[in-house]
């Protein structure tokens, strides 16, 4: 596609993708990433593109251009576990599975399905938790498969306006759906979804669409209005253009989380859970 951006925020990270056409029957992505760990340290990365406790992966195969990002629950750090090793480590398992070509385009589960599982056979002791999203843009068919577990997510912006959009899976308030790996004799405690509850959605693009994944340090301090008034800014697809918007988005979302007078999209959904927060300072996971 000639400018489709993939957007992927993890924590306050943005990753843009501008969809170019190769041929009168495939289209491609550009991508670039940039964001905060919670440590806020820009452009830290940490093998596998890791932001802090987040991670994220840019893969292309053949007949397919796939993103990935996933969150990586803080809470774990309570425990002396570092939560980025279990969001790193699933997207770069992902990420292999797609360039050794493990996997098929319309069902972007199994990617996320045959990731966690090889998580959980890893003769390396591994605990964490993370919510995941990956998108799979089809180049042939032109059809972009989607998988969602839990609060990150995507948008699909044309024209303007936001035309396609995950939906978030919550257990209750500031409980995301989530893969796990408890220690022994807790799998029963520690709180564990299958990737199989990932909500899926299959979208026809067009030229020139936006696509947007992110974690929901984006979606809970930046409204869609925000968004797209950022997006309007994009002129050109090329690399640097994207990457600048990237790093638009992230640095205005990292401003607002710690905006002790902003009423953020997150700040609204505690307070009509009877919490009384701004901003995101209180992280979801």
């Amino acid at each position: 596609m000639l400018s489709v951006l993939s957007y992927g925020r993890l924590v306050a990270r943005a990753v843009l993708g501008g969809l170019s056409q190769t041929d009168s029957r495939d289209y491609s992505l550009i991508t670039a990433s940039y964001g905060f760990g919670k440590d806020f340290r820009k452009g830290i990365l940490k093998k596998g593109m890791c932001y802090g406790d987040d991670a994220c992966f840019i893969a292309r195969h053949r007949t397919a251009d796939v993103l990935g990002v996933a969150d990586g629950v803080g809470g774990w750090r309570d425990y002396g576990v570092d939560p980025s090793q279990f969001s790193a480590t699933l997207m770069r398992t992902c990420e292999r599975l797609v360039k050794e070509g493990r996997f098929t385009p319309s069902y972007p589960v199994g990617i996320l399905t045959s990731g966690y599982y090889e998580l959980l056979q890893n003769k390396v002791p591994l605990l964490g938790s993370s919510t995941a999203c990956i998108v799979v843009l089809d180049r042939r068919s032109h059809r972009l498969h989607t998988c969602n577990l839990g609060d990150s997510g995507f948008l699909v912006v044309r024209g303007g306006e936001v035309v396609h959009r995950s939906d978030e899976q919550q257990h209750y308030f500031n409980t995301p759906f989530q893969l796990s790996i408890a220690p022994p004799g807790a799998e029963g405690v520690v709180l564990s979804d299958s990737p199989e509850a990932a909500d899926s959605s299959s979208f026809d693009v067009q030229l020139g669409d936006i696509i947007l994944t992110a974690t929901d340090g984006l979606f809970d301090n930046m409204p869609d209005y925000m968004i797209l008034q950022e997006l309007k800014k994009l002129k050109t697809t090329n690399y640097d253009s994207i990457l600048q918007t990237a790093q638009s988005i992230a640095k205005q979302a990292h401003d607002l989380a710690y905006d002790p007078n902003y009423m953020s999209p997150f700040a609204q959904f505690a307070c009509d859970n009877g919490l009384n927060v701004r901003g995101k300072c209180l992280f979801s996971i």
